[in-house]
């Protein structure tokens, strides 16, 4: 039984996804700017979907936040699902997907980053916390005694100061989501399990909007931040390609090598074969015109330029 290559070490892994996910949240704290600009920005955001007529939390959150049926369970998905599917689904790829993993890998952590920037430049007040003459609930604070959270968006109670609550902008609960089911949809192989991939990102999406967690355009730019760090991703691994194989890359990358190997093999000849009256006098075997009067055969590790005297002398009878 031969032993499975896996993509890089395990606890490489695990390190660097403990870091960019300690920046991401110790960046959302850091990040959480002015509340006046914050409500601004969301006020703004909320005036372009109107004017769109594409302002859909309004009624999903009426709906959630009259329907506890509905809005329970929401709150459950929102609270929990994000930080558990992610996770379940680099791993997956690390064991069953392993020639693919580093470069969704990559895909996440630049998609996140990314995110991590818009939060930066856009402190955003979500809806839930908008004055209420704007007609959103807080599902989250409505429902607070069915869950571990307050009414300071997912986190526990107590802890909501470690969170920041005007990071909407870009929604990266519909971004991971989006990652998740697209590489589920790519690389699983039941037919159930595939189009569950594609219904989790539309539940998710429904879910922030439902909760007045977030507002539509929050969503589309969640998705262009996952097209964003796609670019980002596709550019790296050509750039990786493009160097040279080494015995360990080719031991955690197989499929790669067995492409390498067979483009090497129909190849063009670089060098064309010198018909047998275009060989010196004397000389046998295998020849292979590298140049105007260099030659190399199979007994020979480097080219040898023949002159017509070294083809005589080689032809004269010893």
């Amino acid at each position: 039984m031969t032993k499975r290559p896996w993509p890089t070490r395990w606890w490489a892994e695990l390190l660097l996804l403990g870091l960019v996910y300690g920046a991401y949240s110790g960046g959302r704290l850091l990040a959480r700017g002015d509340v006046d600009l914050a409500v601004g920005h969301g006020l703004a955001i909320l005036r372009a979907e109107e004017l769109l007529h594409v302002d859909f939390e309004r009624p999903l959150n009426r709906l959630f936040s009259h329907t506890g049926a509905l809005g329970i369970p929401a709150d459950f998905v929102y609270a929990s699902l994000h930080y558990l599917v992610t996770p379940a689904v680099l791993l997956w790829l690390y064991h069953r997907r392993p020639a693919h993993y580093r470069t969704a890998r990559t895909w996440l952590v630049a998609s996140t980053l990314l995110g991590l920037i818009g939060f930066t430049l856009l402190p955003t007040c979500p809806p839930r916390l908008l004055d209420a003459s704007y007609g959103f609930t807080d599902t989250m604070a409505r429902y607070s005694a069915y869950g571990w959270w307050g009414g300071e968006a997912s986190a526990p109670r107590g802890l909501g100061s470690l969170t920041n609550q005007y990071a909407a902008m870009p929604s990266l609960h519909v971004g991971w989501a989006l990652w998740c089911g697209l590489l589920v949809w790519r690389y699983a192989r039941r037919p159930l399990v595939r189009a569950l991939g594609l219904a989790y990102p539309a539940l998710t999406a429904v879910v922030v909007m439902g909760t007045a967690n977030h507002y539509f355009l929050d969503a589309v730019a969640g998705a262009a931040v996952l097209g964003a760090g796609l670019a980002i991703a596709r550019g790296l691994a050509a750039r990786r390609a493009q160097e040279p194989f080494s015995a360990p890359d080719r031991a955690r990358d197989p499929h790669r090598a067995k492409d390498l190997h067979r483009t090497k093999n129909t190849a063009p000849a670089r060098a064309a074969v010198a018909p047998p009256e275009a060989q010196p006098a004397g000389f046998h075997g295998t020849s292979t015109l590298v140049s105007g009067g260099w030659d190399t055969s199979a007994r020979e590790l480097l080219p040898a330029r023949r002159s017509c005297a070294d083809d005589d002398t080689a032809a004269a009878p010893r």
